[in-house]
């Protein structure tokens, strides 16, 4: 009897009209509009509160007083900061105002191992947590075209999922606590090696004495393709390194990928060298400079 009974119990429908947005920088700022103008009840914090004010000069939504402010108005609550620091000191901050069956959405790009431990400290408290990192830059933030891996647990993925809609062209579910964060890595092992490349292949197109414009209108026709050459190719050439992800953030990311490479065995020869690239540019003062400056290691 219990057991029918227990099987007839409807689940309770999760409310998720009251979102908190954690970090309004490059990336987090126009992911918050999106969901401002999708009519979400949105409260914002951000360490500056200038920037705070800036993006409540453009979108409709509450600034909060303080993070722990934000956590108990909040059903869902999304990080996109810098580094696993902030975001285990955000949790570990608000973790006791965080309200039960809230589900915490983080956009920042981590180890495995933070996601992990972020997931196992909100589980005690009765809410969950799901890694989700995202890829397509600030162009891709800005246009709501983003493309998102998740970790977590797929029920409450499938919950949130209407959510990471309105700043995403593709989102789709990894696996387990942790996942999401590791499919980033790849992302970045790829990328790195990719404008490596090309910025070899423009240089040496340079030293060649060929006309790059024609090299990459033929090429970009191939196997050679690709969004890096697209994109970049022409801003390299005229270096201007003002377009994009920042060498600080990449050397961070690759040295998140270094250590889990260390953890699972995996080989990744190239990325290690594209990361003392980076190494470089950030030597020659480019800390700040997009990611596809490694053209002006080259000629420099």
């Amino acid at each position: 009897m219990t057991g029918k009974t227990s099987k007839n119990i409807k689940k309770k429908k999760r409310i998720m009209n009251n979102i908190g947005f954690i970090g309004l920088g490059v990336m987090g700022a126009p992911m918050a509009g999106h969901l401002s103008q999708k009519g979400y009840n949105l409260s914002v914090f951000n360490r500056s509160n200038a920037k705070s004010k800036l993006w409540k000069s453009q979108y409709k939504g509450v600034i909060s007083s303080s993070l722990n402010d934000l956590a108990l108005n909040s059903d869902v609550i999304i990080l996109c900061v810098k580094k696993d620091e902030d975001v285990r000191n955000i949790i570990n901050e608000t973790k006791d105002s965080i309200k039960p069956n809230s589900i915490v959405i983080d956009h920042t790009t981590t180890s495995a191992e933070l996601a992990k431990e972020m997931h196992d400290i909100l589980k005690e408290k009765q809410s969950s947590f799901l890694d989700a990192p995202v890829s397509g830059g600030e162009a891709g933030a800005k246009l709501g075209k983003l493309s998102i891996m998740v970790g977590g647990e797929k029920n409450i993925f499938s919950s949130a999922s209407n959510i990471l809609s309105c700043y995403s062209k593709f989102t789709k579910f990894m696996g387990p606590s942790g996942h999401g964060q590791l499919t980033k890595m790849v992302n970045q092992i790829c990328i790195a090696g990719l404008i490596q490349a090309l910025a070899e292949g423009l240089n040496f197109s340079e030293k060649a004495g060929l006309n790059s414009s024609d090299v990459i209108e033929v090429i970009s026709q191939g196997a050679a393709q690709s969004w890096q050459m697209e994109n970049r190719w022409e801003t390299m050439l005229a270096d201007q390194y003002d377009h994009g992800f920042a060498v600080d953030l990449m050397r961070k990311d690759l040295e998140i990928v270094k250590k889990q490479a260390e953890l699972i065995g995996a080989n990744i020869e190239i990325t290690k060298l594209v990361n003392n690239f980076y190494q470089d540019i950030q030597d020659m003062g480019g800390g700040n400079w997009d990611t596809s400056s490694l053209l002006k290691r080259l000629k420099d």
